[in-house]
């Protein structure tokens, strides 16, 4: 398996530091809003690495944190007229809403910041102790400069950083490109007892220290949103290292930006969707389908003609598991035949097409076609005359391709036959009272869906057709 390190800017061979398990830590919400679509992709991606790591046999410690202390979450609170922990506790239940309504799996572990506040301090007076920080009035700073290898994430270098920062002038700092660990506390401010008086912890050190705490000095893959490459996961590296003098990850990984109409996602334009805003319209498949058709480090484009497209791809996948399931229904022979056997041997090299593509840096987009072109290859193969053996096989290798991306798990028989029964009892009702019109209506509107209704003796059949 290969993974593309944002560290070294090239493929490498995924070798994780004990044989068989991951540690993976991903970068989370600050949790005083719902998250957005762009946040929903990243989320998806990572799920689906985290998903496909254990589908190839991986035990996978996935940490995923809540930042439920900053300065949004503090602004946030004062206008709603609450305290900082009660607007954590409402946007955190909703984040799991959400993160449910995708199909995302819960973490092994989602600390809050708030939880690790003497593990902080303990963090922060290492850096002092060993030379890489500093206080000042109530604040400590980590002086960037004592770390030599700073920049080397992002591939920035000291020199061009302080040429181009565009932060405010603090002249207690020692180096304007140096960042703040531990913040004073301000007026009507949440605050917490520390050797420097009472204040807060910066956002960089949360991570480091949420990351050392459940997952040790190295961790395997540390992951999050391209925005966070600098300054959140620079400083992460350069005061973990600092602290422990091990690598902080092996690892890094980041996934591409999400566009809207072509345009970058912003408020000022208007074309800001939450998750929740779209989840009123697409199911979990649609939306997961549609964020995994490109590679994750390359950007892309949403847009309601997208998400559509998206909708009638699935659809056709979901028209195969239906066909399956009804076929699985009706024949009679159950052990696989002679002939069939060179058949399964052949839609199993299917699987390891798709492994080849996933191993290659979670190549989801090549996967999903791999997936079309064994479900159009069943479609053409596979039919009332089969085996029921080879039939379920087939079913199955279509949901075991599908569960890694988190998709095509649904039982289309469950989910259609109350409302296609509903139709039908209001079809038959319209014929008794001699309204073709309507009648015929309803027998357009299931072929459409590719739902064909056969008027037997026995009453009306209906059955799912390509």
């Amino acid at each position: 398996m290969k993974i593309f390190n944002t560290l070294t800017r090239k493929k490498e061979e995924f070798i994780p530091i004990k044989p068989g398990e991951v540690n993976m830590y991903v970068c989370g919400p600050t949790v005083y809003n719902y998250f957005h679509i762009g946040n929903g992709r990243t989320f998806i991606v990572f799920d689906t690495v985290r998903r496909y790591m254990e589908y190839r046999g991986y035990k996978v410690n996935f940490v995923q944190n809540f930042t439920d202390i900053d300065d949004k979450m503090i602004k946030k609170a004062n206008e709603e007229g609450i305290t900082v922990k009660e607007l954590g506790d409402k946007f955190i239940d909703e984040y799991y809403k959400d993160a449910d309504a995708l199909n995302i799996e819960r973490a092994t572990a989602n600390p809050r910041a708030t939880e690790f506040i003497d593990e902080i301090i303990q963090f922060v007076k290492d850096l002092i102790d060993k030379g890489y920080a500093y206080e000042v009035n109530g604040d400590v700073y980590f002086e960037t400069k004592k770390f030599g290898q700073y920049g080397k994430l992002s591939g920035q270098n000291l020199e061009d950083l302080q040429a181009g920062v565009r932060i405010d002038v603090d002249e207690r700092k020692k180096d304007p490109i140096d960042f703040a660990i531990w913040k004073n506390q301000k007026p009507g401010e949440p605050a917490w007892e520390s050797p420097w008086g009472m204040g807060r912890p910066g956002w960089h050190i949360e991570c480091s220290c949420m990351a050392y705490k459940l997952l040790g000095e190295t961790i395997d893959i540390h992951a999050g949103g391209y925005d966070l490459i600098f300054p959140h996961h620079e400083n992460e590296i350069a005061q973990s290292e600092c602290r422990t003098g091990k690598p902080f990850a092996k690892y890094w990984m980041h996934s591409a930006f999400l566009n809207i109409n072509n345009q970058k996602m912003s408020k000022s334009l208007n074309n800001f969707f939450t998750a929740r805003d779209i989840l009123k319209k697409y199911d979990s498949d649609v939306i997961r389908l549609f964020m995994l058709s490109g590679h994750y480090r390359t950007q892309l484009n949403f847009s309601e003609e997208l998400l559509e497209s998206t909708k009638a791809g699935l659809e056709r996948l979901y028209n195969a598991i239906g066909n399956l399931e009804n076929l699985l229904d009706e024949v009679k022979e159950e052990k696989i035949k002679e002939n069939e056997k060179d058949y399964i041997k052949k839609i199993d090299e299917y699987r390891d097409k798709y492994i080849e593509k996933m191993d290659d840096d979670f190549n989801t987009a090549d996967a999903i076609a791999v997936i079309f072109d064994m479900v159009r290859d069943i479609n053409t193969n596979i039919d009332a005359d089969s085996s029921k053996e080879l039939i379920k096989h087939s079913l199955d290798l279509i949901r075991e391709l599908g569960g890694p991306l988190g998709i095509l798990q649904n039982s289309v028989k469950e989910n259609l036959d109350e409302e296609i029964e509903k139709l039908i009892e209001q079809r038959q009702q319209a014929r008794k009272e001699k309204n073709w019109a309507l009648a015929d209506k309803i027998r357009d509107e299931l072929k459409d869906r590719g739902i064909v209704l056969e008027d037997t003796p026995q009453g009306v059949r209906w059955k799912k057709v390509n």
